[in-house]
């Protein structure tokens, strides 16, 4: 769930257009601490609204490199409690 909504651009679902984060659309702009606050927000607040309530994040680190995005979540699944650590990575295309 986590990984579709982290690569899904607002707009690509028809019934829920506004359901993703848009974090490939800013893989090309140029880095930036901006560009770096841009993505965490993006991020940190499409969790909070369409998982907030299946999973608690912990820490959050997004990371902009050439064409790849990576995002490194630590987070509690709300019903059982497990803590996760997972990485996520995204490229542009070619």
């Amino acid at each position: 769930m986590i990984e579709q909504l982290l690569f899904t651009s607002p707009g690509e679902r028809v019934m829920r257009p506004d359901f993703g984060c848009g974090l490939l659309d800013l893989l090309f702009a140029p880095n930036s601490p901006e560009l770096a606050a841009t993505l965490h927000l993006s991020v940190q607040a499409a969790l909070q609204r369409w998982l907030g309530d299946v999973i608690t994040v912990e820490s959050l680190d997004v990371v902009s490199e050439d064409d790849v995005v990576r995002v490194r979540l630590s987070y509690a699944v709300q019903r059982t409690g497990t803590r996760r650590e997972d990485e996520f990575e995204g490229r542009g295309a070619a």
